[in-house]
């Protein structure tokens, strides 16, 4: 009888010891910008990405085994990106990667990812030197650099005649500026970098205001642009049309500026008003959980997260080459929209939207399928 139940408590051991293993969680990481200049995209894609996690392991997890994240504040630094994602292969032996906010970061982070032959997402990164360099384990959930220029095309069809061209000298920045360049179907008056951490705009803003252009464009991130539109009220500069990249897709451009960002346009690849699968409900179930709407980043984090998770369920492992061949070869609709990527990794598959602050709020002016609104122009 002894010996009977000792073998039954080995046995029951061994079955909870293999429950245990089998249950072992799959770790995601990432390293973001939770403080510096690039702090709220950052804290927006971690969100995001916490978010699906959270998502994953309601519905029963992701091959009967939990989803964790793993991360680090990169502190919106090269230095802090590389330290970051080194010990989240070397100390936390992740499964998989999520790429940190920006070009200039991504461009590090997929070093190390490359290093350590482990296949990464990237999220809001957008250089064409990310996919330039025979890496294999990058894979784009960003629209490339030169989509951005939508903006401009909702000019010229306006009829602008003129662009004030002004850029943060990023990768991002230098990659887009050169895209306008190349645009013949409107004269460039003026064309100017800034360095990223530059917040002073008043001599720029004089600058611009001699050029008198029909249409200012800044190549930009969050508080560059705010500052730039400071600087020219404060000027008296007024366009027909001032477009950003980045900013005024986020709720907080509003917030800052007040009545100033009404006729600001920005270049955005997702809103909760747009007709995208799953945008409403998306944006209901995160403003409970953190207190506010979603701005693109959280969505592009959360969409990081629905690439990784397809391709591990259409592997049928966490095994890193079929995971690879999945991500390389797979389609799939993601929150953000369509994954399709090349044989480099560069995302194919959709465009960005155009929209304009007006009445208080974003309105998409472009494409037209998705349009809500007519773009205000002249804004004087």
């Amino acid at each position: 009888m002894t010996r009977h139940l000792l073998s039954i408590f080995f046995l029951c051991a061994l079955t909870m010891s293999g429950a245990a293993k089998s249950a072992d969680p799959i770790r995601i990481g990432t390293t973001q910008s939770l403080t510096g200049h690039y702090s709220g995209f950052g804290i927006e894609q971690l969100r995001g990405l916490q978010m699906w996690a959270t998502d994953v392991n309601a519905r029963g997890a992701l091959l009967g085994r939990p989803v964790e994240i793993v991360y680090y504040d990169d502190a919106s630094t090269d230095a802090g990106t590389v330290a970051g994602f080194t010990k989240l292969l070397e100390q936390d032996n992740v499964d998989f990667l999520v790429g940190p906010y920006s070009s200039s970061l991504t461009l590090e982070a997929s070093l190390v990812a490359e290093e350590f032959n482990t296949p990464m997402i990237s999220a809001a990164a957008s250089s064409e030197k990310i996919w330039n360099r025979g890496l294999k384990n990058i894979f784009g959930a960003d629209t490339p650099a030169d989509d951005y220029m939508q903006g401009l095309q909702v000019a010229v069809d306006a009829g602008a005649q003129s662009i004030a061209l002004i850029y943060a000298r990023t990768e991002f920045g230098e990659e887009v500026a050169a895209s306008v360049r190349n645009n013949a179907a409107i004269t460039i008056v003026l064309d100017e970098g800034y360095a990223p951490e530059q917040r002073d705009f008043s001599g720029l803003a004089k600058r611009l205001g001699a050029a008198n252009p029909d249409v200012i464009i800044g190549v930009s991130y969050f508080e560059d642009s705010i500052e730039v539109v400071r600087a020219l009220k404060t000027e008296g500069v007024k366009p027909k049309m001032l477009g950003f990249t980045a900013g005024p897709g986020m709720r907080e451009f509003k917030d800052e500026l007040g009545p100033d960002a009404e006729g600001v346009v920005g270049v955005v690849q997702w809103l909760r008003s747009s007709k995208k699968p799953g945008a409403q409900d998306f944006a209901y179930r995160f403003s409970r959980r953190y207190g506010y709407n979603p701005g693109v980043y959280a969505v592009i984090g959360y969409s990081a997260g629905e690439i990784l998770e397809a391709a591990v369920r259409l592997a049928n492992t966490i095994d890193h080459d079929a995971v690879r061949e999945q991500l390389n070869t797979m389609y799939f609709r993601a929150l953000i929209g369509p994954y399709d990527v090349d044989d480099t990794g560069r995302q194919i598959g959709r465009t960005n939207y155009v929209l304009q602050w007006q009445d208080d709020r974003r309105r998409l002016i472009a494409p037209e399928a998705a349009a809500d609104a007519d773009l205000i122009y002249p804004l004087q």
